[in-house]
């Protein structure tokens, strides 16, 4: 008989469990860092069911780039917008954040 493959959710679940050692040394506020970078990968479980990728902390780790990047870019957009309205344009952006 074939192997039963694991749901991708649950191999997820194994991986955050493993990483749970080094979670508790790190320092409280660091700790809240490291489960968002786990909650960023798991929106993107579909991509890695589909990778099925043998490593699957590699998927992981790509989905936690992949977030990283988004919210890069559109700080990078919103400074490009702020430093096109000057000083006026600032303090209508300021009103609005």
């Amino acid at each position: 008989m074939g192997r039963t493959v694991l749901p991708y959710s649950h191999i997820w679940e194994e991986e955050r469990s493993r990483w749970q050692k080094f979670r508790r040394a790190l320092r409280r506020e660091d700790q809240a860092h490291f489960d968002r970078l786990f909650e960023l990968a798991r929106l993107h479980l579909q991509a890695g069911v589909y990778a099925s990728n043998p490593w699957p902390l590699e998927s992981m780790l790509l989905s936690m780039l992949l977030e990283h990047e988004k919210t890069l870019s559109a700080i990078q957009d919103r400074l490009k917008r702020l430093e096109g309205q000057g000083v006026e344009g600032l303090e209508t952006e300021n009103l609005r954040s």
